[in-house]
């Protein structure tokens, strides 16, 4: 596509007034090779996506939801549209797009603009139809984008689009306005309020937005000692504080905020997978136990890299952008908005790839020997991973039938010498009858007599402990469940979805899953191996009562009775 003029002005419909040219794309530095290659490419991932969006648009003048985007259930919404807008207005900039200076995105941007003042209340406030209505919180995360286009058209087109400026500027201070007095939900609500706040305020100042930004700050960060965040979220929401923060940071002239990014992003160099995923065991969020990479976090790993000069962060920076730097081309409008960014990164050192780190804060273990890894957990179904490159053990749980409530789940993670021991003590009472004179009512109503208020007797109890010590192979896991007698118990080896298995036997009617009766076992995905066992299946029952739905994986089961007592190799 050949570069065309813009028009100088919108109105209700495109005109055909002369083209007033601006000057092209300039860098704060001499355009190094490497920061040319990176623009290309994110820039050539925008133009997919512009495609695609654009595609998405609603075009149809009498629908209600004119120039609105839709998500993939088909839903009009403010959220896909504010990111149509970061997306066609850094095309529209990028010298290295072949969207660069084409008028067809004009039209399209300012339906998109005009929606989504249609879609703000008067409250200033939007809906995320899946779940908020009248969201202060969802409005939070449509202004960075809404505002990211708008400093992009204000600086390099201002002109050619004002009418479009003209939207955005009422949409987000409007925004600011109920930003400055609405509610939150979860921890990071705060701090992308508080970014949000930070931008419209840099754009057009209020000392109310000031004030609020104070307000929640004052609240103090919510970071423990292993740098982690409350919520644990390491593919969706950490990378989101992070940025967040740094926004704040830059923006509100707040560098102290600038501190628990770094102490986050330090961490987060040991929460890779040696296949290159982001370890997402121990996540409090929707992104437990889900697979993906750290590319969201890459904009913080950038700022900071260039920021603080650290090779550690530069060396993440580059991992991630030869990672797959399809998954970055959203970083674009950074780029294009704060020119220090494009500066060529700092000399890399290498990446931790040999270590044991134990998170105190997280109840949780990372130990990483090459193309070897392994995460131990306390205070989570799952108490042991293992990766052998692209082989993946996804998890390890351990259910017993015990008064329906003999899910384990560690109740703390200690050290003993070697070996990492989690464990969990569990009591089965049954109930006596009230007393006469401590009866609260004689009309049988079960729901007047509180059972946790009765006498208990006949106490049946259960220990259960894991002791989990490295081999020069991969683990060793002793595995004691002990007390009452004869109580079934599963232990569950979750493998990823796609692998091979050798060895062990299916379940009938449960697909998906296995038992290994004897022996060693063996999974394999591409090159690699995990190899398992010895097996033991005393009972087939591995949907046990009280128990977790089985994981979404190939599930082998070792099966048996208490008192259960086994040795478990993983290598």
């Amino acid at each position: 596509m050949k570069r065309r003029s813009f028009l100088c002005h919108l109105g209700a419909t495109a005109s055909s007034l002369p083209f007033l040219p601006y000057p092209a794309l300039t860098l704060a530095h001499p355009p190094y090779e490497e920061i040319a290659l990176l623009l290309k490419a994110f820039s050539n991932g925008n133009d997919v996506s512009i495609k695609s969006l654009l595609e998405r648009q609603e075009k149809d003048t009498k629908h209600p939801e004119y120039g609105g985007i839709v998500n993939g259930y088909g839903i009009h919404n403010p959220q896909n549209t504010s990111s149509f807008l970061q997306r066609l207005s850094g095309g529209l900039v990028s010298e290295y797009s072949e969207f660069y200076q084409d008028e067809s995105l004009l039209e399209p941007m300012l339906r998109a603009s005009e929606y989504l003042l249609q879609a703000q209340h008067p409250d200033g406030t939007i809906d995320l139809h899946t779940t908020n209505f009248h969201s202060t919180p969802d409005l939070a995360f449509s202004v960075e984008p809404a505002s990211l286009a708008y400093t992009l058209l204000h600086t390099y087109v201002p002109s050619s689009t004002q009418a479009i400026q003209d939207n955005l500027q009422t949409y987000l201070e409007s925004a600011g306005q109920a930003l400055s007095i609405g509610g939150i939900h979860t921890p990071n609500h705060r701090w992308v309020v508080c970014m949000a706040l930070a931008r419209v305020h840099h754009l057009f100042p209020d000392p109310a937005y000031e004030a609020r930004i104070n307000e929640w700050l004052r609240e103090k960060i919510d970071i423990d000692e292993d740098g982690q965040y409350t919520e644990q979220s390491t593919l969706v929401y950490s990378p989101i504080v992070n940025r967040s923060l740094i926004t704040i940071a830059r923006l509100a002239n707040k560098p102290e905020l600038l501190d628990p990014v770094r102490r986050n992003l330090e961490m987060s160099l040991y929460y890779i997978h040696a296949n290159g995923e982001g370890v997402t065991e121990g996540s409090g969020r929707q992104d437990k136990y889900q697979k993906g990479t750290l590319h969201r976090y890459y904009y913080s790993y950038r700022y900071l890299a260039l920021h603080d000069r650290n090779p550690r962060f530069a060396a993440m920076a580059q991992f991630l952008e030869n990672q797959d730097i399809n998954l970055l081309n959203y970083n674009l409008a950074y780029l294009l908005e704060d020119t220090d960014l494009k500066s060529p990164l700092p000399s890399a050192s290498s990446l931790p790839t040999n270590y044991t780190k134990i998170f105190t804060g997280s109840d949780l273990v990372r130990i990483r020997r090459g193309e070897r890894d392994a995460t131990i957990l306390a205070k989570n179904p799952v108490f042991f991973t293992f990766f052998n490159g692209e082989a993946a053990l996804e998890g390890i749980r351990l259910a017993s039938a015990f008064f329906g409530k003999g899910q384990f789940e560690g109740e703390s993670l200690e050290q003993d010498g070697d070996k990492f021991v989690v464990r969990q003590w569990l009591e089965g009472p049954y109930y006596q009858p009230f007393a006469k004179e401590e009866l609260k009512t004689t009309d049988g109503d079960w729901e007047k007599l509180p059972r946790d208020e009765r006498p208990q007797s006949e106490i049946q109890k259960l220990l259960t402990e894991v002791r989990i010590r490295e081999t020069e192979k991969g683990f060793q896991i002793d595995v004691s469940v002990l007390g009452t007698d004869r109580v079934p118990v599963a232990l569950e080896l979750a493998f990823r979805s796609g692998g091979t298995l050798e060895k062990a036997q299916p379940v009938e009617n449960i697909p998906e899953a296995y038992l290994l009766t004897e022996g060693f076992g063996t999974f394999q995905s591409g090159k690699q191996k995990i190899r398992f066992g010895p097996g033991r299946a005393e009972h087939q029952w591995t949907q046990l009562r009280g128990a977790l739905d089985k994981l979404d994986a190939q599930s082998v089961y070792l099966t048996g009775f208490t008192p259960f007592e086994h040795q478990l190799t993983i290598e």
